[in-house]
């Protein structure tokens, strides 16, 4: 199995996605992040108010986000793309269909697609949503073969409720949330969503144990992570 996660920026994996990454890690999976930008001009206002200009801003940001992949163990490839706005080029299109090309995901997971708080992060879902279809295309010019149709998840946006997003899939991360926790405290620029996001992850697994009921195994999850599917499951059972 190989799990691909596209972020927006440096933190977006971590706060959105760290569980279910550190949950396929730690079953020996494969999970490439790609980071298509720092998050350096609109996710870095701490690093801005201590006087840091924008090429060193990139740097610390570039640190922390691998220091996080480090803790849950995952590769990730930056593309500095630039954020504020991350826009969607022909360029970086073909470069993610290369990825997609070269890993062959049997996952994929990534942004939301409607965001009004913030334009990357439904671009960069656009981006990998654009990226997986040509990647399915025998006549797009890229190397490597062609690939399947691996399901893409959409991870929680910061305020869901604006963001039509509405949780289909509870994952419960508690076997791994301490290595999540870990991650997120890599993520100094943005200390101020440690505890968002801990509580965040409570709360979805309060969701997560009263969906599962007494016979199943979520039944006793503490923390989980949301996600929204954006193709249909194909399935022989209903369950």
């Amino acid at each position: 199995m190989t799990l691909l996660v596209v972020s927006a920026h440096a933190a977006d994996f971590v706060w959105r996605a760290g569980g279910a990454i550190a949950l396929a890690t730690s079953r020996s999976e494969r999970v490439k992040i790609l980071c298509l930008a720092y998050g350096e001009r609109g996710e870095s206002a701490k690093l801005w108010r201590a006087g840091h200009g924008l090429d060193e801003i990139k740097s610390i940001r570039r640190g922390e986000a691998e220091q996080a992949a480090d803790v849950l163990g995952a590769e990730i490839e930056f593309f500095d793309a630039g954020d504020y706005p991350l826009r969607a080029t022909e360029s970086l299109v073909g470069a993610v269909v290369g990825v997609f090309r070269d890993l062959q995901p049997n996952v994929v997971l990534t942004h939301a697609q409607r965001d009004p708080y913030n334009y990357d992060h439904p671009e960069a879902a656009r981006i990998a949503l654009e990226a997986r279809v040509l990647a399915q295309a025998a006549g797009y010019p890229a190397s490597g073969s062609p690939i399947g149709a691996p399901p893409v998840f959409l991870f929680e946006p910061h305020q869901p409720e604006q963001c039509d997003f509405t949780p289909q899939v509870l994952l419960d991360i508690t076997s791994v949330f301490d290595r999540k926790r870990l991650a997120m405290e890599c993520m100094a620029a943005q200390e101020h969503l440690w505890e968002y996001y801990t509580d965040l992850a409570r709360r979805r697994g309060v969701q997560a144990a009263r969906n599962s009921g007494p016979n199943l195994g979520g039944a006793s999850a503490i923390y989980a992570e949301a996600f929204m599917r954006v193709y249909p499951a194909v399935t022989d059972a209903l369950q």
